[in-house]
C-alpha cells in the first residue's frame, strides 16, 4: 500500500514532466519549420520544394508534418498527397484552427486511426505580422507512456526507502527541468501571437537549455528589428509625402485661378482630383501605421464600410457614367476597417474604370461567413482568366491600357490576412461579381 501510494504521484509527476518536455520540443520544432517554409514556399509554383521541406522535417522530428494555407487548405503532407486540397481547419483539429487564427497551440488527443494518444502541435506561418498559413506536427505519445511506465516500475522495485528517495528526487528534477522549459514555451507562444517583446533571458538549467534560450532571444531580437524597421518606413514615407503633395495642390489651385483656357482648366482639375486621391492614400497609410503601433481594431460593420465606399467614390463614378448601389444587410466581420476600405476601393476603382454603368455593392451574411461583393454589368472576365487576375501584375487579355495589375491582388491578400477569401465570378446576365468572404463576429448567444 505504501509503495502504491508513493508510486502513483511519482508516475503522475514523471508523465507530466515527459509530456511537458515533448510539448516544448514540438513547439520549438514547429516554429523552426514555419520559419523554413516562409511566404515564398506557399506559392503554387513552389509546392515541390514545400513537399521536400515537409518530408525532411518529418524525418528529423520523428512524426507527421503538414502545412496548410490561411484558409486551412492542406498544401503539403509528409505522409503523401492523398488528402491535398482538403479543409483541415474545420473544427476537428482545434490546434490547427488556433494556428490559422494566429495563435500557437498544442493538445493531446486519442487517434482512432492509430489507436494511441497523439500530441498535436500547430504554429502560424506569418509574413509581416500576417498569418498566411500554419504548420502542424503530430507525434505518438506511446514512447512517453512506455518510458514513464518503465521508470515507475523500476523505482517501485527498489523498495519503500528507494521509492521515497526517488520521489523526492523526481519532484526536484521535474521542477528544475519544467521551470525553464515552461518559460521558454510561454515566450514562444507570446512571440507567435505577435508580442515582439517576448524574451526568455536567463532561465538556468542544463547547458543545452541555456543555449536554446540564447538562440531564441537572438531570433526574437532580429524579428523585432525587422518589423519595427518596416513600420517606421511606412510611417516615415507617408509623412514625408505630405509636404510635396500639399505644395503640388497649392500650385494647381493657383494655376486654376489664373488660367482662362477651358482645356487647360479641365486638365488642371483632373490633376487636382488625382492629388486628392493620392493624399487620401497617404493619409490611410499613416492611419495604418498608427494602428499597427497602438493595436488595430479587428471588427468592422460591412454595411457601414459599403456606405463609406459609396461616399468616397460617388463623385468619380458620376463623372465616368457609373451608378453605385448598396444592397443587403450589414453585419460585423473579423477585419480591420482600414483593410476593408482598401479592398472596396480597389474593387470599385476597377469596376468604375473598366465597366461603367450600374455597379452594385452587396453585403450580408451567407451561411457561416460575411459577404461583401461588387458586381458590375460590363464585358466580364473570361472564365479561363478568373483565377489569374488576382495574381500580382497580371492583366487580362481584354484589359484596356493603363493600370498596374495590383488592385485585385492587394484585395485578395487583405482578405486572406483576416482568414477570408476573394473569388472572381461571372454574374448572371453578364458582367463580373467579385466576392469577398470574411469570418463573422460571433455573439455570446451564437453557438
Amino acid at each position: 500500500m505504501v509503495l502504491v501510494a508513493l508510486g502513483v504521484p511519482l508516475a503522475v509527476n514523471l508523465n507530466q514532466r515527459a509530456t511537458l518536455e515533448l510539448e516544448t520540443e514540438a513547439l520549438i520544432q514547429a516554429q523552426g519549420i514555419a520559419s523554413a517554409v516562409g511566404a515564398a514556399h506557399l506559392q503554387p509554383g513552389n509546392r515541390e520544394v514545400l513537399r521536400s521541406i515537409v518530408e525532411q522535417a518529418a524525418a528529423q522530428v520523428g512524426g507527421r508534418v503538414i502545412v496548410v494555407d490561411a484558409e486551412g487548405i492542406l498544401l503539403a503532407d509528409s505522409e503523401g498527397r492523398r488528402h491535398l486540397g482538403e479543409d483541415y481547419a474545420n473544427g476537428e483539429r482545434p490546434e490547427l484552427d488556433a494556428a490559422v487564427a494566429g495563435r500557437p497551440d498544442s493538445e493531446i488527443r486519442f487517434s482512432r486511426e492509430l489507436g494511441t494518444d497523439l500530441l498535436a502541435t500547430a504554429v502560424p506561418i506569418q509574413d509581416d505580422g500576417v498569418t498566411i498559413g500554419a504548420v502542424r506536427i503530430t507525434k505518438p505519445m506511446s514512447e512517453v507512456r512506455a518510458e514513464t511506465l518503465r521508470a515507475t516500475l523500476g523505482l517501485i522495485a527498489l523498495g519503500g526507502a528507494g521509492v521515497a528517495a526517488g520521489l523526492i528526487l523526481a519532484w526536484g528534477l521535474a521542477w528544475s527541468f519544467a521551470r525553464p522549459l515552461r518559460r521558454l514555451a510561454d515566450a514562444a507562444r507570446r512571440l507567435g501571437s505577435g508580442d515582439l517583446s517576448a524574451r526568455v533571458e536567463h532561465v538556468g538549467g542544463a547547458a543545452e537549455i541555456e543555449q536554446l534560450t540564447r538562440s531564441f532571444d537572438e531570433m526574437a531580437d532580429r524579428l523585432e528589428r525587422t518589423v519595427r524597421a518596416q513600420r517606421e518606413f511606412v510611417a516615415n514615407a507617408s509623412h514625408q509625402l505630405r509636404t510635396p503633395l500639399t505644395g503640388m495642390k497649392l500650385r494647381l489651385e493657383a494655376a486654376l485661378t489664373e488660367t482662362e483656357d477651358p482645356e487647360v482648366r479641365r486638365q488642371l482639375e483632373a490633376a487636382d482630383r488625382e492629388v486628392d486621391r493620392l493624399a487620401e492614400i497617404v493619409e490611410r497609410l499613416l492611419v495604418m501605421a498608427r494602428e499597427i503601433e497602438e493595436g488595430q481594431p479587428t471588427e468592422v460593420d460591412v454595411g457601414e464600410a459599403a456606405q463609406r465606399a459609396v461616399a468616397r467614390w460617388e463623385e468619380r463614378a458620376r463623372r465616368l457614367g457609373a451608378t453605385l448601389l448598396v444592397r443587403g444587410e450589414g453585419g460585423r466581420a473579423q477585419a480591420n476597417p482600414a483593410d476593408l476600405d482598401q479592398i472596396l476601393d480597389n474593387l470599385l476603382d476597377n469596376a468604375i474604370a473598366y465597366a461603367p454603368g450600374e455597379i452594385e455593392i452587396e453585403t450580408g451574411r451567407d451561411g457561416a461567413g460575411m459577404i461583401v461583393a461588387v458586381r458590375d454589368h460590363g464585358p466580364g472576365i473570361p472564365e479561363a482568366e478568373r483565377e489569374r487576375v488576382t495574381d500580382r501584375f497580371y492583366r487580362g487579355s481584354g484589359a484596356p491600357p493603363g493600370g498596374s495589375g495590383l488592385g485585385l491582388a492587394i484585395a485578395r491578400e487583405l482578405a486572406e490576412k483576416w482568414g477570408g477569401a476573394l473569388r472572381v465570378l461571372g454574374a448572371e446576365g453578364g458582367g463580373t461579381r467579385i466576392e469577398v468572404r470574411l469570418r463573422p463576429v460571433r455573439t455570446l448567444t451564437e453557438p
